[in-house]
This record gives structure tokens, sequence and C-alpha cells, in this order.
């Protein structure tokens, strides 16, 4: 519910280039192998999800696996699936590039969330950790949404089970480490964990 309109399936991808100063996912930015599915598994996976109104792409940097993204994409529109997508890139450095997967991913796109984190521009904006990224309404699907992005609110989704917590979406610098220190607290124990980063506002951080 917070990395994008309604109820989402959230596919983090493994890789980013730009290294950005305070990402909250550091975890996901080697370009290594982790965990490969092939694409028709993954649109099987998402399409066994009920309730579903779309997919989100973050990670990593999805554009840096554009082509299977592309692909994904393709086979979850049909089923209705609207399709959100961060990138630390501009929406002008990825026209710039003229990769075709990419455009064709693009096409795929109802919103996508452009720009690099920077730590300097951190603020509480929806879906997103600094004022320098963009909410951009590529189709229609929720262009009625263009008066509420820039509202000041940021949203932050947990998981909490017996063997520790996920968390997703935007929060403060430090409020993971104040919930995990609580969660001992309360415990007695240090089984507990939380994300691996820094807390800083960023993108997301799927770490279990």
């Amino acid at each position: 519910m917070a990395n994008g309109p309604g109820e989402r399936f959230v596919l983090w991808v493994q890789g980013c280039p730009k290294r950005c100063p305070g990402c909250i996912n550091p975890d996901m930015q080697p370009m290594i192998a982790r965990h490969l599915v092939p694409v028709g598994e993954m649109a099987d996976r998402i399409r066994s999800v009920p309730g579903l109104e779309g997919v989100t792409y973050t990670g990593g940097e999805p554009m840096a696996q554009a082509r299977p993204l592309a692909l994904l994409s393709e086979l979850l529109r049909p089923c209705g699936l609207t399709i959100v997508c961060y990138t630390g890139c501009t929406l002008e450095e990825l026209a710039a590039a003229g990769d075709p997967w990419v455009r064709r991913l693009l096409g795929n796109v109802d919103i996508l969330i452009d720009g690099p984190y920077l730590r300097e521009e951190a603020a509480k904006l929806l879906w997103r950790g600094s004022r320098n990224q963009r909410v951009l309404f590529l189709t229609d699907a929720y262009r009625r949404l263009a008066d509420e992005v820039d509202r000041p609110v940021s949203e932050v989704e947990f998981t909490v089970t017996a063997q520790g917590f996920t968390a997703t979406g935007i929060w403060p610098e430090g409020l993971l480490e104040r919930l995990r220190d609580a969660l001992r607290a309360r415990t007695g124990g240090d089984r507990t964990e939380g994300d691996s980063g820094d807390g800083a506002s960023g993108q997301s951080a799927p770490h279990p």
C-alpha cells in the first residue's frame, strides 16, 4: 500500500549503478545475480495474488533490467494490472539514451517516479524521499491523483513476524533503529532484525 496507489505487488530488482548517498537499500546496489526468476514464472506468481490493483518495480534500478520488466509488463497489463516504476534516472535521460527496451518498458508504465534520491533534498512526499523526484503520469490511469502527490505525507508499511520485520515505503532517518530497539526491549532479546540500511528517506527496503 506504500509503493503506489492501491494494493500492489512490489518487485525489487537487484543492481543499481547510481549508488546514491543515503540510499536505504545498499544491499541491492551490487550488479550481481541473486535470485534469478524467469519472466513467465514471475508473471504467474503475480497473477496468483488476489485483489491486486497493480505492480510496482523498484530496487535497485529497474531500468538496468528493462528488457525482462518490459516483457513482464506485457504479460500483466492484459490482466488489468497497472504498472508503477521507480528509476534513479530522469525521464529526459532515459529518452536521450535511446535504449529500445527502456522505451518499450516506459510504454507500459502508468506512473514513473524518476530522479535519484538526494539526501540534501530529503522531504516527506507521497511515494518518494526527496524533492527532486517527480511523479509522472504516463497514461490516464491515475492522472486524477495529480493534485495529491505533492501533499506533505510519507508512508511506511511494516510486516512483523516472529522472525523479525520488513519495511517498505518512506521513513525519516533513524526510524528503523528506534523501532528495532523498542522491539528488542519488549522481547528482551536481540533476535529482531530489520532493514540493513541507514534509515534515511528513500524508495524502499525489502530486507527480511
